[in-house]
């Protein structure tokens, strides 16, 4: 698999790829999960061009949308983990952390990640869903962490980050008991915070990425950072980050955009000269005619 150069306007080479398919443009990565045969299930194969699309984002920061692909008609994000590769896996392969791995990447990368998702998400689905920044998805979803009814448990994320995204309550009703939510129950609980139709789904995601676009590449990143950090580095890292910025020319440049939009408008010499003052309302030209 070929990676981009290193000149700013270079695309990823999506030649190699064989379960990914790539829409690229100047300020986004759109990565479509694209192996309907078996419901866009994550093989090791998938897992390594994610890698390969998380080095090429980490050296070339731009907003990622992540979206799955149509099977029959209806749309999939990704049915699990290959169920085919998972029961062969062993102490050692568990250990490797090789879905944890790539999704705690894809969490980490430079610029915020957006799941468009419909469909299926479950188990390792719903955990790449669950490493995203934002989460958009359509009533047809059906998002969950069955792993328990087979044996082992949710080991990629979904643990620690279903109770930052929905509390315990909920986090331990999709870990414990194998429960399937519906796009609506996702959305009543926060864990995607729009419901779209099917058709709209990507026009939605481009629209938030449009929306982050026309933000300040290096305060959105800075921000993403901070955001990630514990609470132990609070206040102080806000602090060194905001002095960054302070520093940055963008500051300046929008800062004094905004201040230049809210100067009041100043009528030019020539245009008062083209509206003289009527003279029933010029006092001085009231008492001349009186004299």
């Amino acid at each position: 698999m070929t990676g981009a150069s290193n000149h700013a306007n270079a695309y990823l080479d999506a030649a190699g790829l064989t379960t990914l398919r790539l829409e690229e443009r100047e300020d986004r990565l759109h990565v479509v999960l694209d192996r309907p045969a078996v419901r866009n299930a994550i093989d090791a194969t998938m897992v390594e061009e994610l890698h390969t699309v998380c080095g090429y984002l980490e050296r070339q920061p731009k907003t990622m949308i992540l979206s799955g692909t149509e099977v029959n008609g209806k749309g999939v994000f990704a049915s699990g983990a290959d169920i085919a590769q998972l029961r062969e896996r062993r102490r050692d392969d568990a250990l490797a952390g090789i879905n944890s791995q790539v999704f705690d990447r894809i969490h980490k990368l430079p610029m915020p990640v957006i799941a468009a998702i419909d469909g299926y998400a479950l188990g390792g689905g719903a955990e790449l869903a669950y490493a995203a920044d934002f989460r958009l998805a359509t009533p047809a979803l059906r998002m969950g962490n069955p792993e328990t009814g087979l044996g082992i448990m949710a080991a990629a994320g979904a643990t620690w980050r279903l109770k930052e995204l929905v509390g315990e309550p909920v986090a331990k009703q999709l870990l414990l008991t194998g429960a399937v939510l519906t796009g609506q129950d996702c959305l009543r609980v926060g864990l995607v915070t729009e419901l779209v139709e099917p058709e709209e789904l990507m026009d939605a995601a481009h629209a938030l990425a449009d929306r982050i676009a026309a933000q300040d590449p290096l305060a959105v990143r800075i921000s993403k950072r901070v955001f990630a950090a514990p609470r132990e580095a609070h206040p102080h890292i806000d602090e060194l980050a905001q002095a960054v910025l302070f520093e940055s020319q963008a500051k300046f440049d929008r800062m004094q955009a905004f201040l230049d939009r809210k100067k009041p408008q100043q009528a030019e010499p020539n245009q008062a000269a083209a509206h003289p003052i009527p003279p029933a309302q010029a006092p001085q030209d009231q008492h001349q005619e009186q004299k």
